[in-house]
């Protein structure tokens, strides 16, 4: 169950390993979401845990010496450990993750040069970042060798990596603050224009002043940022986070700032587009939201946390009982947050290596309806989260419900900002019909329709109609149908009809008269159908119908239709005189109901109307076989004669 009070929570299955120990060292490879447990060097066995259940080995290695760092290629084919500050060890591995025991290396150039770390940039390629530069070298495993590819002098601090887009970032100079990018396409090394960031204070004598703990990459609104934690130079004032939007043909731009007004050790987060930031002292988090509106001066948008900082929602695991006596073999243990044991991997990885525990960490969206009052701002914010559809729903239908019920002008903006959303939904669609591209990064991730609006929102009518004064209620429908047509959305007819139902159960009838009369209800068969079905209560209803039937100008079947079925044989002719299909209309239909009147005069009218449509048509006043109109041939003639006397009929 979701606890009301906290809007941050580590995910309910942690992936579980074998805490760090003095014969035990855990190591997490942010690349593929790794967990490995290495014993003794790798001689008592790694045990490599991710994810996702089929990620799971386990496997032994030669003990050379303490690992600093392993890590799977993308396909997890070859392992790669750095064990010494020159050289990267490799094991092949099989499909079923069994290896073939037989390790190569590859050593880094230069005498002086350090190892920093590696990234994998493709299955067969992997970077060597260095003290002197970078090193790409693409590996041939069935041969156990490895070609360089490309190298980079620079002197580098330090490094990171953005797997899901092959980024690399490292950092150089005295204060360390000039970054350079670099992107890596199979086989290609993409050098970036650097830039240099903003520090709050330079130290004397100068010295590293940005280190890799207060930078991370992040992908955040389908954009590319350097987030760069800024601390203070005095205790005195807040910390701030800095973004830089990287480009690839110029260098990154700063673009956003975030106020933490705390200062201290953090932690940073990205979970739903959102940034998380974790402040250890005072064990509280915050989010921002880089797309609710922040003051600009122009150049850089300044942002405030959603909401004040709060907890971690507490978190209980199940642990194997030392009181095995008592009948149960788990105890419940309230983990620590915040805890100094505590590690942070991006984009949304918490790693507790004394506890043996990975988790996930979670936006709870629920307790935010309470949170953020300020309704619009609320939507706002949940149009932006993967998984809000029912929570904004649950939203639109309480501001529909006495006790929490909302103004039509704060309802407006709601239905707008929906809309706009939903607008944007149905853009992109034409245009992935119509086979330009369109990347799914670009839709909305969350799509409130008509159908959803009227199945979850509006059905509350029929719930609380008692107490929710009927006013209310169409206006209502009548503000979100203005917010449909404001972005050209085409309104769906139920909503018509609800409107239309509960006027009518309120026995609004001039209400309903002046809606259609000055078009606030569009147009529609369905709408012109269903007033037809209200004329035994209302009888203008009926001409209504048929006005609106006229001005579609594509229901002339079903003018003629509701002329028939009233028996108003004279002007239904005059109307598909009026309309030219007078050559098209079966003249059987006409003639079937001219005989269930059981007036001669009518029948007489239109009995001849046809004859003389044949006469134009075919030079022969007889109807063919295929009209099957012998038995009202027959009816005329036992009625009239053969010939008949009586006059040609006018329908004017």
């Amino acid at each position: 169950m979701e606890d009301e009070n906290f809007y941050i929570r580590l995910c309910k299955s942690p992936i579980r390993f074998e805490p760090v120990s003095k014969a035990n060292n855990v190591f997490f490879d942010d690349a593929n979401k790794h967990v490995f447990a290495v014993r003794s060097g790798g001689a008592m066995g790694v045990v490599m845990k991710g994810p996702k259940e089929k990620t799971m080995a386990s496997f032994r290695m030669e003990d050379r010496g303490d690992i600093m760092s392993i890590k799977f290629s993308p396909d997890k084919r070859i392992l790669a450990a750095q064990r010494s500050p020159k050289t990267v060890e490799f094991l092949n591995f099989k499909e079923d993750l069994s290896t073939d025991q037989q390790e190569y290396s590859q050593y880094c150039k230069g005498k002086s040069t350090e190892i920093r770390g590696f990234v994998w940039s493709s299955p067969n390629e992997i970077i060597f970042i260095t003290s002197n530069g970078l090193e790409h070298f693409q590996i041939t495993p069935e041969k156990r060798s490895l070609k360089c590819l490309k190298t980079v002098n620079l002197q580098i601090n330090w490094y990171v990596w953005l797997s899901t887009h092959n980024i690399l970032l490292v950092s150089s100079g005295t204060l360390g603050n000039t970054l350079h990018p670099f992107y890596f396409k199979p086989g290609v090394m993409i050098r970036v224009p650097k830039f240099e960031v903003d520090l709050p204070s330079t130290p004397k004598p100068p010295r590293l002043s940005l280190l890799d703990r207060d930078v991370i990459l992040a992908v955040i609104y389908n954009h590319l940022y350097v987030v760069i934690l800024r601390h203070p130079p005095m205790a005195s004032s807040g910390a701030e986070i800095v973004l830089y939007q990287l480009n690839k043909e110029s260098p990154a731009r700063k673009t956003d700032l975030l106020k933490l007004d705390m200062s201290g050790r953090f932690a940073i987060n990205i979970v739903d587009n959102l940034i998380m930031v974790h402040h250890q002292a005072s064990k509280t988090s915050v989010i921002f939201d880089i797309k609710l509106d922040g003051k600009s001066d122009g150049y850089v948008n300044y942002h405030y946390p959603v909401l004040s900082p709060l907890a971690i929602q507490p978190f209980k695991l199940l642990l194997p009982s030392v009181n095995m006596q008592a009948g149960t073999n788990k105890t419940t243990y309230n983990c620590e947050l915040y805890s100094a044991n505590w590690i942070v991997f991006q984009p949304d990885i918490v790693i507790d290596a004394k506890l043996g525990c990975m988790w996930s960490l979670e936006v709870s969206l629920s307790p935010l309806v309470t949170m953020i009052s300020d309704k619009d701002r609320l939507i706002q914010f949940l149009l932006y989260r993967s998984e809000s559809k029912n929570v904004i729903l649950s939203v639109c239908a309480q501001m529909l419900i006495p006790g929490s019920q909302a103004s039509l002008s704060s309802l407006a903006k709601v239905y707008d900002l929906l809309n706009l959303n939903y607008k944007n939904y149905l853009d992109a669609e034409i245009q992935l019909l119509a086979g330009e591209s369109t990347s799914n990064a670009s839709l909305p991730k969350i799509v409130i329709d008509q159908s959803d609006m009227f199945t979850n929102v509006f059905s509350i009518f029929e719930d609380y109609k008692q107490d929710i004064k009927y006013k209310f209620m169409v206006g209502v429908l009548i503000e979100y149908i203005r917010s449909l047509n404001h972005y050209n959305i085409a309104v769906q007819h139920y909503l018509y009809e609800l409107i239309i139902n509960i006027l009518v159960q309120n026995n609004c009838f001039y209400q309903l008269h002046q809606f259609l009369q000055y078009h606030v209800l569009s147009d529609s068969k369905p709408l012109a159908c269903l007033m037809l079905s209200l004329e035994s209560e209302y009888p203008p209803a009926h001409q209504l119908a048929l006005d609106m039937l006229k001005r579609i100008q594509t229901a002339n079947e079903e003018i003629i239709e509701v002329l028939l079925s009233k028996l108003q044989l004279l002007p239904a002719l005059r109307f598909i005189r009026s309309v030219g299909i007078v050559d098209t209309v079966s003249s059987r239909k006409f003639l079937e109901t001219a005989l269930n009147t059981n007036d001669n005069m009518i029948f007489y009218t239109v009995f001849k109307f046809f004859e003389q449509r044949n006469q134009r048509l075919r030079s022969n006043p007889r109807f063919q076989t295929g009209e099957h109109c012998e038995l009202y041939v027959k009816h005329f003639e036992s009625t009239f004669g053969h010939e008949s006397l009586m006059p040609t009929p006018h329908l004017n």
